[in-house]
């Protein structure tokens, strides 16, 4: 199955995102994955119609494969940032996946989510926050955790409530002073992006 080339995706038609859906949802490991795929492709062109099947990609965070898992917490970000009401059910796939063992691409997608999820309202950033801390502390220094850093920069410009901010600050502050090279400079902007909204 294939679709058009597109700038920055690939263009399906309506059948074959049909076809695609069910396939996510389905029972073959490989069909799922590969539905996923494309879909996150499609997604880059195409956001309205990811928007329209996130009931779908909430009930794939389920799906005992990493790719599938990682690829539907890509395309809930996403859609995060279009139509926040649409990823709240999201949550707990998102949580489960957070402290996946196997994957790091899971992790970090969960991470991702939570970050964007943290942003919808004030209410959604007091539950995402204690997750995202201890991310934070159980992933300091593993390899994602540059890109858990630039998903935590969009985190601390969302609309915080003033406890999630004072403990975003006290969590960062000590890499802010004493950490080294990314660290630091990503803990310090990150430092000062919630002050300046305070």
């Amino acid at each position: 199955m294939s679709g058009k080339k597109g700038d920055t995706g690939i263009v399906l038609t309506m059948d074959m995102r049909d076809i695609l859906v069910d396939r996510l949802l389905g029972t073959n490991r490989r069909m799922r994955q590969n539905a996923a795929h494309m879909l996150a492709q499609a997604s880059k062109t195409d956001i309205d119609y990811i928007v329209s099947v996130a009931d779908a990609l909430i009930d794939a965070l389920s799906s005992p494969e990493a790719q599938t898992r990682w690829e539907c917490l890509d395309m809930l970000s996403d859609i995060a940032m279009v139509a926040p009401q649409k990823v709240l059910e999201a949550y707990s796939g998102a949580e489960d996946a957070l402290f996946d063992d196997l994957s790091a691409s899971v992790r970090l997608a969960a991470f991702r989510f939570l970050c964007r999820y943290g942003t919808i309202s004030p209410d959604c950033a007091d539950r995402a926050w204690p997750l995202i801390d201890e991310a934070i502390q159980c992933y300091h220094g593993d390899p994602e955790y540059r890109e858990m850093l630039a998903s935590l920069k969009g985190f601390a410009q969302g609309d915080l409530g003033e406890e999630v901010r004072a403990a975003l600050v006290e969590r960062m502050s000590y890499d802010a002073k004493n950490g080294r090279g990314f660290i630091r400079a990503y803990s310090a902007d990150i430092c000062t992006l919630v002050k300046e909204r305070a």
